[in-house]
């Protein structure tokens, strides 16, 4: 595959992640508020966002393992993308927040099955372009779709469009993914994008231990990184932003997620961790200003919320190339995205509960778990240049 070539099939299959993210980030960015109108509480909305991201990466883990074991990540991807993109105009027909609990559930875990199949396609193409470059351009792509997603529903919620029929407008990029991804899926056929670098097939047993300092340091990160739907939830609450602001104040932070993905993958390139430090130690403190009671504060804690989650997407997928045997991606991904999903679980369900008795308390959680993480990534970079 020509640097072209690789360069070309990470646009293409970042236009089908720009569709897909228009259509599921569309509905997240409203969620939180339309579980509050079905009557649920802060403690549902964080027990809820917190376990369809542990569902949502933890099934990560089974996905990986199959795609490296099958070698059939298009089929993988496929199933996916469909049922990624399906489950979202159905919202529409929730009529409890049960139902639409159990539907943004299902959306995490479609997520899940197609992710580490295409993150090791990328990671094959990103080789040839730089790796943190290569995460960085798809994430920003995906993010693209990120914007579009909430602040079309912001339009529709301005001219005083129902919930119920944003959900249903989402249906068209629901359709225009399937279509990018059978246009990229027939250019690019699997051999033709990791050729010979998948082989050979040795047996390797177990991860180094830089690997596993490295997943420490990514539940740090997860533990106190709260879901959008409960900032939303609070904007909810204390009314000091509209509901037709919730989603733009999510387009504005998916914005900044964009730019920050490119940003810190090009930093990768060049100076490896210590982008990700800078970004974990930005990104801490995003509650302090996202949970206050102002509205410039809570948009500007949004934007570095942002910031923290484009760093996560691109530089965490990056950072593990270099750490797992290339055919051993799929699982890599895997145990960092289950990983990842357990702790986004155990931390946005215990500062659910903590909002309802105190915010400062979950404010102190958010910033101190996250900067523990950063004692392990220096330890992680030690291991890294040990011989």
């Amino acid at each position: 595959m020509s640097k072209q070539a690789a360069l070309k099939f990470v646009v293409l299959l970042g236009l089908v992640s720009l569709f897909c993210d228009f259509t599921h980030e569309g509905a997240r960015s409203i969620i939180g508020p339309y579980l509050a109108i079905l009557g649920a509480s802060a403690s549902v909305v964080g027990v809820v966002a917190g376990f369809g991201e542990l569902v949502g990466n933890a099934l990560r883990l089974a996905s990986g393992y199959l795609s490296d074991k099958t070698g059939k990540y298009w089929t993988i991807m496929f199933l996916g993308y469909s049922l990624n993109v399906a489950v979202v105009p159905l919202l529409a027909l929730a009529g409890s927040w049960e139902m639409a609990s159990f539907l943004m559930i299902v959306e995490r875990a479609a997520r899940a099955l197609r992710t580490p199949a295409r993150d090791t396609l990328v990671s094959h193409a990103a080789r040839k372009i730089g790796i943190g470059w290569g995460f960085g351009l798809h994430e920003a792509m995906d993010t693209t779709g990120a914007i579009l997603g909430p602040l079309s529903v912001a339009a529709m919620l301005y001219c005083r469009a129902s919930y119920q029929s944003a959900f249903f407008a989402l249906l068209i990029p629901a359709v225009l993914t399937m279509i990018a991804f059978f246009v990229v899926r027939s250019k690019y056929p699997v051999n033709r994008v990791i050729g010979a670098t998948a082989a050979p097939k040795q047996k390797v047993r177990g991860f180094p231990r830089m690997f596993w300092l490295y997943i420490g340091s990514v539940c740090c990160v997860a533990l106190g990184y709260a879901d959008f739907a409960l900032i939303s939830y609070h904007f909810q609450k204390t009314s000091i932003v509209t509901a037709n602001w919730v989603p733009i104040s999510y387009a504005v932070a998916m914005c900044a997620s964009g730019l920050a993905a490119l940003i810190f993958g090009r930093l990768f390139d060049r100076i490896g961790f210590v982008a990700l430090i800078i970004a974990s130690a930005i990104s801490s403190f995003f509650a302090p200003l996202a949970f206050s009671g102002n509205f410039d504060l809570a948009l500007s804690g949004t934007v570095i919320w942002g910031i923290g989650v484009g760093a996560q997407e691109s530089i965490m997928r990056s950072a593990i190339v270099n750490m797992v045997p290339i055919h051993r991606l799929g699982v890599g991904y895997g145990i960092l995205n289950t990983s990842y999903g357990i702790f986004w679980f155990l931390g946005s369900a215990f500062m659910g509960v903590i909002y309802d008795v105190s915010i400062s308390y979950l404010i102190i959680f958010s910033i101190v778990t996250q900067l523990l993480s950063i004692p392990l990534l220096l330890l992680t970079m030690k291991q890294l240049k040990s011989p």
